[in-house]
């Protein structure tokens, strides 16, 4: 008999905010990013292992990792308008993760 089991990654572009950028020290576009990894079984996945949370500078690409606390309360600022373009792409949960 074969298992075939693995892991397949995900990752949900959540907003877009204007921060400083911590590297380049230029007010520029961040995007939040939540990257999920789930267990697969034949290739199917079937429930989250891990989920990690980072902003990325538009600017340099400087990727800085945040935690789940840290996510909320930006995307929470983005959705207030908080941020210079204040635009909440796709929630928790977009239509198209990008796979890797």
């Amino acid at each position: 008999m074969l298992i075939l089991f693995g892991t397949k990654g995900y990752l949900y572009q959540l907003a877009i905010l204007t921060l400083v950028c911590g590297r380049c020290g230029n007010p520029a576009a961040h995007t939040l990013r939540k990257r999920v990894t789930k267990f697969t079984l034949f290739f199917v996945p079937l429930f989250p292992i891990s989920t990690k949370y980072a902003t990325q500078c538009t600017f340099c690409g400087a990727e800085n990792k945040v935690n789940a606390q840290e996510a909320e309360q930006l995307q929470a600022q983005a959705a207030a308008g908080g941020g210079q373009s204040g635009q909440v792409y796709g929630g928790q949960a977009p239509q198209q993760p990008y796979q890797h």
